[in-house]
């Protein structure tokens, strides 16, 4: 891929001194709203999401549902959330980065507030499914545009700032679930729900602020003056001889990533209160100590993609999940001492290695399908790994819940498998 002249270089060159660090005064002044718009899009995407696992226990026993049953709400999420990345990936390419995260934020939002107020097993699964599909969507959009405005040199670590919001976010679910839990008796996961309306309050900013990168805006100028495509084309196109490769190992990584997260935090609220006796309180103070590790792993997986390269942080931080899995979940009985401290890197090594998906996707793709790929590969990666919690589930009531989530170990082998064959992107100018 050529480099471009872009404003991008030129800001960062000129940017003077300030109270903000030098990664962020790189970005061009007329861009630091992406940024933001991006940080709090994560966190309340964040927010939104987790509170599903935590809420899980108490949905059962309102609906009398089974392990397997309470593991296929979070893989419809999921399985949605695969096609909304998709749709939202396509759309984007045509109709703009910002356009396209406005209304997947709106979406997830009203469709978690909604499923607060589910009367039945069937409406939660709807109500989930619709919510999954603007939070598979707010990644494509949101991933793209933050790392086309991004300059390469600092792209990894703003992109890792940018993730780490998503801890924020599940730190104050958690917060939110603590709360609630403690005083709102058997209907509390609806209040928890209820609550998800708020991310909608971000597209105040975003509308008044955000704009979209010139390279998306030179893209869909270009396209309105070519023959008109099919609106498939750009999925097709990832499939054609010069990114098949690309795309089907791209595939591996987001399996890989996600597969990894999903398996061992969809039922870790399950897992340390059924399996280590922990109360409400008890949970969340446990949760405290890998929420902080996942934000230590996004902000240093950040760097170390600066630093070292996209291949070789995935690689290490792959092995070191598959090393966090089984230790934590192997802890033996009356240790739970030692669940604080391995919390730390087992959240470490989770966010670490999802941190830095949106650059490297990014990096790979040409400007005429990027929205698409990330859109897919992400996406197409996350329905896959849809089947992971629901695994997990089925696998629990054979051999027990912590044998079951050792399941999230074989996703990080993906994910080295996946990056070994694909290209070293960093410095790598986006265009």
């Amino acid at each position: 891929m050529t480099e471009a002249p872009s404003s991008a270089v030129a800001t960062a060159t000129s940017t003077p001194a300030g109270p903000f660090p030098r990664w962020y005064r790189s970005l061009p002044r007329e861009h630091r709203p992406v940024f933001w718009a991006g940080f709090a899009g994560w966190g309340l995407d964040a927010f939104d999401f987790t509170t599903l696992p935590l809420a899980l226990g108490s949905i059962a026993a309102a609906f009398t549902l089974n392990s397997t049953q309470s593991g296929l709400i979070m893989t419809v999420t999921l399985l949605a959330s695969a096609v909304g990345g998709a749709l939202a990936g396509l759309l984007s390419d045509r109709v703009g980065r910002v356009r396209v995260l406005m209304i997947t934020i709106a979406t997830f939002a009203v469709f978690t507030a909604l499923s607060g107020l589910s009367q039945n097993y069937g409406q939660m699964l709807l109500f989930k499914g619709l919510q999954g599909l603007g939070f598979g969507g707010e990644f494509a959009a949101g991933a793209v545009l933050i790392a086309e405005v991004a300059p390469a040199r600092h792209r990894g670590r703003i992109m890792g700032f940018v993730h780490s919001s998503y801890a924020v976010g599940w730190g104050l679910a958690v917060l939110a679930y603590t709360v609630i839990f403690s005083h709102a008796g058997p209907d509390a996961w609806r209040y928890l729900f209820l609550l998800g309306i708020l991310p909608a309050l971000a597209l105040l900013f975003i509308r008044r602020n955000v704009r979209d990168s010139v390279v998306s805006t030179e893209n869909r100028r270009r396209i309105a003056g070519e023959t008109p495509a099919p609106v498939w084309g750009g999925l097709v196109a990832l499939f054609g001889r010069d990114l098949r490769h690309t795309t089907l190992f791209a595939l591996l990584v987001g399996i890989g990533v996600q597969g990894g997260y999903f398996a061992i935090f969809t039922w870790l609220p399950s897992y340390l209160h059924t399996e280590r006796g922990l109360t409400v309180v008890g949970t969340s103070g446990y949760l405290s100590a890998v929420i902080a590790g996942c934000f230590l792993g996004y902000v240093g997986a950040g760097f170390l993609h600066d630093w070292v390269g996209r291949r070789a942080t995935f690689i290490f931080f792959a092995v070191s999940g598959v090393v966090c899995v089984v230790a934590y979940t192997w802890i033996p009985e009356g240790a739970n001492g030692l669940l604080l401290v391995l919390g730390v890197p087992l959240g470490m090594a989770a966010c670490g290695s999802l941190a830095g998906t949106g650059v490297f996707f990014s990096e790979l793709f040409p400007s005429r399908v990027r929205g698409t790929g990330v859109g897919v590969v992400h996406n197409f990666g996350r329905g896959v790994a849809a089947f992971f919690p629901s695994l997990v589930g089925a696998l629990s009531s054979v051999f027990g819940l912590k044998a079951a989530m050792g399941v999230g170990a074989l996703g990080y082998v993906l994910v080295i498998v996946g990056v070994v064959a694909l290209p070293e992107t960093r410095g790598r100018q986006i265009a």
